[in-house]
């Protein structure tokens, strides 16, 4: 009996010793011209106004919506000063009709006004800030423009505004505000502050109160620097705008017009958000494809395609006037600077048309008033807006064939998945033999192995390594088909830590920059992104627990190769024998490992300040037959990649 146990134990010890054996053919593979990782924004968890996008105030003009009235959320007086909401007979403009009243009360003198409190929070740092307001009423004093702490009123900074303002019309102030120090923490606001006293008459109307920190770029109207960054950093090529929920609107009267999105701020009139909270729409169109631009990466617009969340469906003989304004979106993006919406643009400042590839129609039609949502976008609305649109640009379904769609030559389709990790390994292979080209528009791990799923609608608190792994399995899967995946798209991507409606996101934040965290898929993505394959080679060796995708990189004229291991036996490393034909013997790689703890659920909290996920970075050297032998710890992602790396004797 002893023996039989010694002798099970050496096999398992020989079993687990064995080499998985890959082996990598010079010859065949797909030219792909480099498959991508991307991202998608919508305005969900306040990842636009109150993230992204960079303004401090929070309802900065008192917009409202068919879904959301006007109020004075956010807004605070300043000793003893009347607010209220008024709608002018002359307001700053018809987008933005609503104002804010400000009074003295009766026998007040000496300054008054009013503070905002931001989107939870403001950071103050010794950087200039630029800010204006509008005002309409008689005065003839300076105002106070300031940051203090909401906690012990301490200043940081202020600025005197002489005032130009009228009785008889609407005029804009601006200033610069530059803080003599950092504020310790980001509970602080912003505060306009006048002299009763100089006061000609019974009051003041304010709106369009703004204030920015320095943005991404130095772009006017910009983005907040500390998450684009962070974006900047995992090597984005495809952003997909705008995206989700936020294209189809709430009712068929408030989609997001993308023209309402464009021109001065005072001219835009908002968006009724689909995520419980009204948009300023401060993040258009422009700042979006300006913020693409500034990334890098290719555009997929997602355009209306008559459809929205409460199932309104748009009849056929009223579709062609959808169909008319994707076509003018489309010459805004990417038409000559002398087309008629081509001259818009470069009125706007961006003469030079942006590329275009990619157009999507709708989003999830397959889900929003389904069945009847589904059948009409199969039966009339992809095909009239495929047969508009196709002849310059790539069309993309907002489905799959996997959703039941045969989606008509030469349209593409878009494969959504919000699911547990082991998903990916059950679907491994799944768009093997699919010739309809897909981009996987929207994926992320968010149900734990073995739960409810969507049954529950509950989702994990953050992503955690386990997920992340599941996730590379999938990133690996898509791009062995990069001749045929456009690519694959994170969503969604940002999540504010103080109002949110999706726990999962790739990017958490506050109005502390401290606060911002990469999560554990950020670090998987970062690292597969990083090492670009232009062409996939065909690969023999065994598949599972080990996953991979090899190729070559023709601008670097590296070899490449990138792995997931999940769920090995016994949780035991993996060993693996990798040879590229045509690697000579002696040739170096780096090669790149991430891992995580013991425990698969840890996640990377923004609260706690840690990071589960391990990277290490070592050179490895082919042996004499070109072999590079390494192992791989279970529930970990790996890049080879011989970029830069040559022969040594």
């Amino acid at each position: 009996m002893v023996t039989i146990r010694v002798l099970a134990s050496l096999l398992a010890v020989t079993a687990a010793a064995a080499a998985v054996e890959i082996s990598v053919s010079s010859v065949g593979g797909n030219d792909t011209g480099g498959f991508h990782y991307g991202l998608l924004h919508e305005d969900i968890n306040n990842s636009g106004d109150g993230g992204l996008y960079a303004e401090l105030i929070r309802n900065r003009a008192f917009q409202s919506s068919e879904a959301y009235p006007a109020t004075l959320d956010a807004w605070y007086p300043v000793n003893g000063a009347r607010l209220s909401l008024r709608n002018l007979k002359e307001p700053l403009s018809k987008a933005l009709p609503t104002s804010m009243n400000v009074a003295a009360t009766p026998g007040e003198r000496g300054q008054l006004g009013f503070y905002n409190d931001g989107y939870w929070g403001m950071d103050v740092k010794a950087q200039t800030y630029r800010g204006s307001f509008w005002v309409r009423g008689d005065y003839r004093g300076d105002f106070t423009a300031s940051l203090q702490s909401n906690l012990t009123g301490e200043e940081f900074g202020t600025a005197r505004v002489k005032s130009r303002a009228r009785a008889s019309e609407w005029v804009e102030h601006e200033f610069v505000l530059k803080p003599f120090k950092n504020a310790p923490n980001s509970n602080n606001t912003f505060a306009i502050t006048f002299d009763a006293e100089h006061l000609k008459s019974e009051s003041l109307n304010f709106n369009l109160i703004s204030l920015f920190p320095p943005t991404y770029k130095g772009r006017r109207n910009g983005m907040r620097v500390d998450l684009a960054e962070a974006l900047e950093q995992f090597h984005p090529t495809l952003f997909r705008l705008p995206g989700g929920n936020m294209l189809e609107g709430l009712t068929n009267t408030s989609y997001w017009d993308w023209k309402d999105s464009l021109g001065p701020l005072k001219d835009r009139p908002g968006f009724s958000g689909v995520w419980d909270y009204q948009q300023t729409n401060g993040l258009g169109l422009l700042e979006y494809l300006q913020f693409a631009e500034d990334l890098g990466t290719e555009l997929v617009l997602g355009v209306y395609g008559g459809l929205s969340l409460n199932g309104d469906i748009t009849p056929r003989d009223e579709l062609q006037r959808f169909i008319d304004d994707a076509l003018a979106e489309i010459e805004f993006i990417s038409g000559p600077p002398d087309s008629k919406w081509g001259r818009v643009r470069a009125r706007l400042g961006h003469p030079k048309p942006w590329k275009l590839q990619y157009v999507e129609i709708g989003n999830e039609d397959w889900l929003a008033g389904a069945p009847a949502g589904w059948e009409t976008y199969k039966d009339y609305r992809f095909p009239m807006f495929l047969q508009a649109i196709n002849e310059a640009w790539y069309v993309i379904a907002s489905g799959s064939v996997y959703d039941g769609h045969d989606i008509p030559t030469p349209g593409a389709g878009d494969y959504h998945l919000y699911d547990e990790p082991d998903t990916w390994i059950t679907e491994f292979g799944k768009f093997d033999n699919v010739t309809t080209p897909h981009i996987i528009g929207e994926m992320a791990a968010t149900f734990p192995n073995g739960g409810t799923g969507w049954d529950s609608g509950v989702l994990r608190p953050f992503p955690w390594w386990g997920g992340a792994v599941g996730e590379a399995v999938g990133l690996v899967d898509y791009e062995r088909n990069a001749d045929r995946m456009i690519g694959t798209v994170y969503a969604p991507i940002l999540r504010n830590m103080n109002r949110w409606q999706w726990s999962i996101t790739m990017l958490q934040f506050a109005a502390d920059p401290a606060l911002t965290t990469r999560s554990t898929s950020w670090y998987v993505w970062e690292l597969m992104a990083a090492h670009p394959i232009t062409k996939t080679l065909p690969a023999v060796g065994e598949l599972g627990p080990l996953y991979y995708v090899a190729g070559t990189n023709d601008k670097t004229r590296a070899h490449v190769f990138k792995a997931a291991v999940y769920n090995s036996t016994e949780g035991a490393d993996v060993p693996v024998r990798l040879t590229f034909d045509g690697v000579a013997p002696g040739t170096t790689a780096e090669l790149t490992v991430l891992s995580g703890p013991r425990d698969p659920y840890a996640f990377n909290d923004p609260y706690a300040g840690n990071n589960v996920v391990k990277t290490s970075r070592t050179v490895v050297k082919s042996d004499r037959k070109g072999t590079f032998s390494f192992s791989l710890p279970n529930l970990s992602v790996a890049v080879l990649n011989t970029r830069g790396c040559h022969k040594t004797g």
